[in-house]
């Protein structure tokens, strides 16, 4: 890239919660396969008359959030109607939150390439999910079901430099969501929908902010998303080349060329001429209300991570991917108490557990004490027959006369591992590996 700019990326993400019934009324949230227009009524269709009555699980989700986020969380929210007129928003405005969200002035921690860095949280909102359309030909099918479903929005400030921060970003809070148990945050279902914001300054004029902003709209793929801000740096770039500013627009990612397309300018936070929702009174939590909901949250993933590495010693590779889904994580703690229990190590437990749950690649359904009884049977010594082990050492001798020559000659000491490793695989493992060597060296010297 181009030295002489810096791309400046925000991002607005939506995850749908995994509620049972949609935000404002009581349809079933859960649409996905369901026949088109079936999980409708008055209210999120919009009809004359309907009342929004708030879900509660949706709101103290989304507080749960927002905590999770080392977000502020405000004592006092409400909710506005956000008014804009297209086919998949039945009533002509959706219900959201502008003024008073419920958390804001968050940070997530997360690593890249190894070293910790911090993305900072603009706000977290919950609104209502808009219908679907489906485009075929010059037709196009709306299914309402979608509409109406909870939708928290997280808003981060411009604090990233690249697409794969911003990859390693989203996968991170979509571990945190599902740690949660919010949402199920299933991209292939459009559950989690990703909206970069790109832009790009001439680095003598950081930090000012470039005068324009282009969003891309509603991807599914945390590898499309890099890909799509590849792109629109590089697009931009030429055009600022060119003595031109980009537009301020919206766009879309087309995955067939790797590239975005316009789709509409740009609107501003006034052109949705918000207004208070006359049907849904402002909500006031004490501190003590927040304490109750927030006493759900379970450890989560980075601070996991950071346990494992710091107090137990295991290296942050295994950590990180232990951390990667709870219940692989919950299993590894359950295992690694028995394994404590047990106290065959001296120091490196929880690393010899790390390795046997990954190489082995151990369901999570097993049972923890037959897990802990393979690890203790692996370490103990095993016993080599050694008139089986001087016919091996034979057979590989004679089958091996070039990587025998290496060693003796001593063109390749190192030979002599691969040798072991051969004798090994005549005893089916069954050979203790320093015994092996040490008659390998005996019929070599």
């Amino acid at each position: 890239m181009n030295k002489k700019y810096r791309p400046v990326i925000g991002l607005e993400i939506h995850v749908e919660l995994n509620t049972k019934s949609k935000m404002f009324c009581q349809c079933p949230a859960d649409y996905f396969g369901a026949k088109p227009n079936t999980h409708t009524c008055p209210v999120c269709l919009g009809m004359p008359g309907g009342l929004p009555v708030p879900n509660k699980t949706a709101i103290e989700s989304t507080i749960l959030l927002g905590k999770a986020l080392n977000c502020k969380i405000n004592n006092e929210f409400k909710f506005e109607r956000k008014h804009y007129f297209y086919p998949d928003l039945a009533k002509g405005y959706q219900i959201s939150q502008e003024d008073e969200p419920i958390a804001e002035h968050g940070i997530v921690p997360i690593l890249i390439n190894g070293k910790r860095k911090e993305f900072k949280i603009k706000r977290v909102h919950l609104e209502e999910d808009t219908g679907k359309l489906t485009h075929s030909g010059e037709e196009t099918l709306i299914d309402f079901n979608r509409g109406g479903v909870p939708l928290v929005e997280i808003v981060t400030e411009p604090d990233f430099d690249d697409g794969e921060e911003v990859k390693v970003f989203l996968e991170e809070l979509q571990v945190i969501v599902r740690y949660l148990g919010i949402a199920n945050a299933d991209m292939e279902k459009g559950d989690m929908r990703l909206e970069p914001n790109i832009s790009v300054q001439i680095v003598e004029k950081l930090p000012e902010l470039p005068s324009y902003k282009v969003e891309v709209k509603n991807i599914n793929s945390f590898r499309f998303v890099k890909k799509t801000i590849e792109y629109e740096v590089e697009r931009q770039i030429e055009i600022l080349e060119n003595g031109e500013v980009p537009k301020q627009e919206t766009r879309g990612f087309d995955s067939s060329t790797n590239t975005t397309v316009s789709q509409r300018s740009k609107e501003n936070a006034e052109d949705y001429r918000y207004l208070p929702e006359p049907d849904i009174p402002s909500f006031e939590y004490t501190d003590e209300e927040y304490d109750v909901i927030c006493s759900a949250m379970p450890e989560l993933p980075f601070d996991r991570m950071e346990r494992y590495v710091d107090e137990f010693g295991v290296r942050s590779t295994d950590a990180f991917f232990l951390t990667r889904d709870k219940a692989l994580s919950d299993f590894f703690d359950v295992c690694l108490s028995y394994l404590n229990e047990k106290k065959v190590f001296d120091g490196d437990t929880a690393q010899i557990l790390a390795n046997h749950i990954i190489n082995k690649k151990v369901p999570i359904n097993t049972d923890p004490e037959v897990v802990v009884s393979e690890i203790i049977d692996n370490a103990k010594p095993v016993e080599t027959d050694k008139g089986l082990l001087d016919e091996a050492v034979t057979r590989v001798i004679e089958a091996n006369p070039n990587a025998v020559d290496d060693f003796t000659s001593g063109k390749n000491p190192n030979s002599i591992m691969f040798l072991v490793g051969q004798v090994m695989k005549e005893m089916k493992g069954r050979a203790d590996a320093q015994m092996v060597k040490e008659a390998l060296n005996k019929r070599l010297s």
